[in-house]
């Protein structure tokens, strides 16, 4: 676990659109960067951590088309996170790797460094993450290490020909040991976020979203149960709601209660953490040899057979 050190900060870059052509430099600040008030970004400004094409200007310019708004965000402290990683698979064009629980896939929400992308890229520059998982969400995420690679895993992905297979520890006595869950997954309301991803049950808000589920093990309580679950679509925290809209959410999830949706007065967050759950495998061609490429990463203690745990 890693924390307590500055970053280096970070240049947050982007091009004035058609849409803010005019508009001045505190209302592109403010309508941009939602996360500040207008009376930071004028400090930001008179403090010269704000340019345009490169030069210092005062909050009110009328900003013009095609224009680089520079905002120089200076070194601050990341939330710990644990760094270390293991490599499951690599070659030329592909690297495969064991997210730990905890640890972002990409920046975001005050994490830079303290990510899976930037801990990959000091071993392996220019690795693209093909897909991420959910930041206490662990196991396999795949990168690209080329252009064609990611190009012709990109396609697999977008044609739904990549397996993925998750292990979860899942509440609940299922009747079943296996089924299949298709509820469309949409924006419901969020009194933190505004929005959340969760079940909706007007299929025109959401998207189609399909798992399937399969028992693995029992608790002899009855209370839980060890399931795989194997995606063909792959919305947001999708396995986290199908199995609550199964009535069977995930033990210690603190947002998806039964029916996939948040409980009522709930203000847990997405990235929270409590619940288990395991990207344990990846199937796809790959994409310059064209032969089956299947990357297995062995689930923690607490999602094997309770048999097998220590």
């Amino acid at each position: 676990m890693s924390g307590g050190r500055p970053n280096d900060g970070f240049d947050y870059s982007g091009q004035v659109d058609r849409k803010h052509h005019g508009v001045a430099l505190l209302d592109y600040l403010v309508d941009r960067y939602r996360h500040s008030d207008a009376s930071a970004w004028r400090q930001r400004i008179a403090d010269g951590r704000v340019t345009v094409d490169r030069q210092s200007i005062p909050a009110g310019t009328a900003l013009k088309y095609g224009q680089r708004v520079v905002w120089r965000r200076p070194p601050w402290v990341e939330p710990a996170a644990p760094l270390r990683f293991a490599v499951l698979h690599q070659d030329k064009e592909l690297l495969a790797v064991n997210k730990p629980a905890g640890l972002p896939t990409l920046p975001g929400g005050g994490f830079l460094q303290h990510t899976l992308l930037h801990q990959v890229r000091l071993q392996t520059p220019g690795a693209s993450p093909l897909h991420r998982l959910g930041r206490f969400t662990s196991g396999v995420v795949l990168f690209a290490r080329s252009v064609r690679a990611h190009s012709g895993l990109s396609h697999q992905f977008a044609a739904r020909e990549v397996h993925k297979r998750y292990r979860a520890l899942a509440t609940g006595r299922p009747e079943l040991d296996a089924w299949e869950i298709d509820a469309p997954i949409g924006p419901v309301a969020h009194p933190l976020l505004g929005s959340v991803h969760a079940a909706v049950e007007d299929p025109e808000r959401g998207k189609p979203s399909i798992s399937r589920v399969f028992v693995v093990e029992r608790h002899p309580d009855g209370e839980a149960f060890l399931c795989d679950v194997v995606i063909a679509t792959g919305r947001p925290h999708q396995i986290r709601i199908h199995l609550a809209v199964a009535g069977h959410p995930l033990l210690g999830d603190p947002l998806y209660g039964p029916g996939g949706r948040p409980p009522a007065g709930c203000r847990a967050l997405p990235g929270d953490p409590g619940y288990l759950l395991h990207a344990a495998e990846i199937r796809f061609r790959h994409p310059v040899t064209g032969g089956e490429l299947t990357v297995d990463c062995p689930p923690p203690d607490r999602l094997r057979s309770w048999g097998q745990q220590p």
